[in-house]
């Protein structure tokens, strides 16, 4: 009897439970409510621009609203993470960009000056809530999975972007459509503010959760995750830094600055997407709000198969035997080159062949998205993140710069040619930065921001 009871204990523990695909599922959801309301301004702005009589600059600068504290919060948001861990900073997140994003409906109620006020407050608020949101992936994934799995798991929630569009630009162009814009920020936010109730019961460490099996949890901790980082203990952490002089240490580094860059050249293909996409849709191809709304899901749905491509084909190469090096910079270098392609659109006269290479220009934009991969990669395990944030704030510096300057260009020029040349310029200047700046890719090690080590 107790031999059986001891073979069957020993076939138990054999088995390898999969609790982190469960975790990743979650950061997938959670970021494709995360983008989806980041994209609820791009949807509305017909509408806004209708009803509150607004140019071009002047929306440029409203989509630019959420950047500017989305940007300015990043640090603070990155030491959160690192004082209190994902799982408690990360709902707080959730829950009040979502109560920001509904309360931006009510702007609708609102007339001229006040109601731009009013939309530029809240948009302000839901850029500093949002954060710890993808320091906050960077974080998780970084505990959750081993080196080979996370170029595919960073590229799947990283993906979530492209997917939000997918599922959500079709319902909230028939939001707009049918109610009025500002439906659209009363759905978006009481689903956001549901799923944070949810992530509170799903998201724990991997030693703390409930489901994963002691084999799973070897073969993370084995591979490379550092299944410590968010055990909800200060003792657990390896070390405590020097916050400031940390974050000169960090930039201080020639990889990190280009990876930083890099990130920030990309992510103006990204900015490009959610602010003016739907725009240039109905604006420079003569589209309806409701059919753009659709139309917009196309490259999307590009974008989020290149995402999975491209972390596959990263963690194949590294599984191969190539190096960390060669295995994330490939995919990101093919994939700015397709991003590039967009600037043909200028001389196309066809709307479906412009979908056709705006879809294949953000199905290389989801290929290059490994930025987060890279960031898990490098960052020192005693400032994840402090490094994700910093990374966070370089790439979304765009989202500052993107809507202004594509404004500026649009009511200069009168159209989108100017707008589209800008952004391959972008996916250009990432090459450079991976190819000339970044050198090898490999963990940084902290030397001078140690304390009580």
């Amino acid at each position: 009897m107790e031999q059986a009871q001891s073979v069957k204990a020993a076939s138990a523990a054999k088995v390898q439970t999969r609790t982190r695909w469960v975790i990743l599922a979650m950061l997938f959801a959670i970021t494709t409510i995360n983008y989806a309301d980041r994209a609820t301004m791009s949807i509305a702005a017909p509408g806004i621009r209708k009803d509150l009589g607004l140019d071009a600059v002047q929306m440029g600068f409203v989509f630019s609203a959420f950047a500017w504290s989305y940007v300015l919060a990043q640090l603070p948001g990155g030491w959160l993470l690192d004082r209190f861990g994902s799982k408690i900073t990360y709902f707080f997140s959730i829950f009040l960009w979502s109560t920001f994003t509904m309360l931006t409906g009510a702007a609708g109620f609102l007339a001229g000056g006040a109601a731009v006020a009013m939309l530029f407050t809240l948009r302000l608020l839901v850029g500093a809530a949002e954060a710890p949101s993808f320091p906050g992936n960077s974080r998780i994934a970084s505990s959750w999975f081993p080196t080979h799995e996370r170029g595919l798991a960073a590229a799947i929630f990283n993906s979530a972007q492209y997917f939000a569009t997918v599922l959500f630009a079709p319902i909230m162009g028939w939001l707009v459509h049918s109610y009025g814009w500002h439906s659209v920020f009363y759905v978006m936010g009481g689903l956001g503010i549901l799923m944070s109730l949810v992530w509170l019961k799903t998201i724990h460490g991997p030693k703390q959760h409930p489901s994963v099996s002691a084999s799973e949890l070897k073969y993370i901790q084995e591979g490379g995750a550092l299944v410590d980082l968010d055990s909800g203990t200060r003792s657990a952490q390896p070390s405590q830094i020097h916050t400031f002089t940390c974050i000169k240490e960090l930039l201080a580094n020639r990889m990190l600055l280009g990876v930083y860059i890099g990130q920030y050249c990309i992510t103006t293909l990204t900015y490009f997407f959610l602010t003016w996409f739907p725009v240039y849709l109905v604006q420079e191809r003569g589209m309806t709000i409701l059919k753009a709304g659709f139309v917009a899901s196309l490259p999307a749905i590009a974008g989020f198969l290149g995402g999975i491509v491209g972390g596959w084909m990263s963690d194949r190469l590294s599984r191969a035997g190539y190096s960390l090096s060669v295995s994330r910079k490939l995919p990101i270098v093919l994939g700015m080159l397709l991003s590039m392609s967009m600037i043909a659109c200028n001389y196309i006269k066809t709307d479906m062949l412009v979908v056709a290479v705006m879809s294949l220009a953000f199905f290389g934009k989801g290929i290059g998205a490994l930025g987060w991969a890279v960031v898990s990669d490098t960052s020192p395990k005693e400032a994840g993140g402090l490094s994700g944030a910093l990374f966070n704030t370089f790439g979304n510096t765009a989202g500052i710069t993107t809507p202004i300057v594509i404004g500026y260009i649009v009511q200069t020029t009168g159209s989108f040619a100017g707008a589209l040349v800008f952004v391959g310029a972008n996916a250009a200047l990432a090459i450079a930065c991976y190819l000339f700046i970044v050198g090898d890719i490999k963990r940084v090690a902290l030397v001078k921001s140690l304390v009580n080590t």
